[in-house]
């Protein structure tokens, strides 16, 4: 159940933020600012020093919200998984497909959720139980490529990651993505001290997320 618990809570909100930063204080400041909009999914990458502390703390500020969920990106291997686990990082999310931290998460009960592109790759990530695919880099394709996928793979839960933004957001979840991960296009005010912008971008994104699922 708690791998249900938590997949859920993603697929509830339907917008994960990828947090990349130059410090640990900007990460922080910018998932408080995510998820002072209503992004509760909160991925915080490997490529920020200090990641695990980063986790920690966010999970230790919001341990009385139960619909924030904090995870951990550019997860390249199974030593940084099990790092991140221990972390207590609530889902796993790499560019590339990676058997053992397949399995790892697995044992875990933890979402694993690996980047694809290809159908052949996707195919291969399901076979290793993981539930929801991060079709990276969705720009690469576009939301049109969605509907070609869930053709020959009707029962995949896509999340695209890479090129999705406020004008394409909700044709990326009509065409049939569970949610969307979402970077630069999200948290780039940071770069000038702007997070009341980032809040602002959120609440944005999360409601064309709402709009797109009622059609």
């Amino acid at each position: 159940m708690k791998k249900f618990n938590l997949l859920t809570k993603v697929i509830d909100c339907g917008v994960v933020a990828v947090v990349r930063a130059d410090s640990q204080e900007q990460a922080l400041k910018i998932s408080h600012a995510c998820i002072e909009g209503g992004i509760l999914g909160i991925e915080v990458t490997f490529t920020v020093n200090g990641a695990v502390e980063v986790i920690k703390t966010l999970l230790t500020q919001y341990e009385k919200n139960s619909n924030v969920v904090i995870g951990a990106g550019t997860v390249l291997d199974v030593t940084t998984a099990r790092i991140a686990i221990l972390a207590g990082a609530q889902f796993i999310v790499s560019p590339s497909f990676d058997e053992e931290t397949a399995k790892l998460c697995n044992l875990y009960q933890i979402p694993y959720m690996p980047g694809c592109m290809t159908i052949t790759e996707m195919k291969r990530a399901l076979e290793y139980g993981s539930d929801i695919i991060k079709f990276f880099p969705g720009s690469s394709f576009g939301p049109d490529f969605v509907k070609a996928v869930k053709g020959p793979l009707p029962q995949i839960n896509l999340m695209p990651t890479g090129g999705v933004d406020l004008e394409n957001i909700r044709q990326w979840i009509e065409n049939g993505c569970v949610a969307v991960g979402v970077g630069g296009n999200l948290v780039s005010p940071a770069k000038t001290g702007d997070f009341a912008k980032i809040t602002e971008y959120a609440k944005e994104y999360v409601n064309k997320v709402k709009i797109a699922r009622e059609v």
